[in-house]
Order: structure tokens, then C-alpha cells, then sequence
């Protein structure tokens, strides 16, 4: 089973301006954590350890159809 993952944007501020909001698709946390760590920019690197509590205290929705597991959509500024 796969789950749709909210996960919060993990660069806090004032480290950064950037906030926003990413759904991602995968079968449990280890994966989603996996997706995002591929995902993010290289600039990003410093905060690679607060992705995982980001992923862990996403809302997180079970999927009927079983999907690819990938970054669906970001929203982030």
C-alpha cells in the first residue's frame, strides 16, 4: 500500500525565507525520506536530518490505487 505524504518544507526560518508545502507519494517514511533527499536542491544539504522529522510528522493519506512513488507536487517559495 502507498500513502500520500504532506510534508512541511524543512528549512526554518530565519535560516531561510523558503516555506511551502510537498506532496509526495511512497509506502512508508524510509522512502518518502529517500524521494525528498533525491529531490531537494544541493543547497540544501545542511538540513538533509530535519527531513526525516518533516516526513514523520506529515499527515499522511492511504492511496485505493497504487501509484509510482515520486514527488507529486511542491509548493514552495
Amino acid at each position: 500500500m502507498k500513502y500520500l505524504y504532506l510534508v512541511d518544507f524543512w528549512v526554518p526560518f530565519p535560516a531561510s525565507e523558503y516555506s511551502g508545502l510537498i506532496a509526495v507519494i511512497g509506502k512508508d517514511d524510509n522512502e518518502v525520506h529517500d524521494i525528498l533527499l533525491e529531490w531537494r536542491d544541493n543547497y540544501l544539504n545542511n538540513y538533509d536530518g530535519l527531513i526525516m522529522k518533516e516526513v514523520v510528522n506529515s499527515r499522511k493519506f492511504a492511496l485505493v490505487q497504487d501509484e509510482k512513488s515520486r514527488v507529486v507536487e511542491a509548493f514552495t517559495t
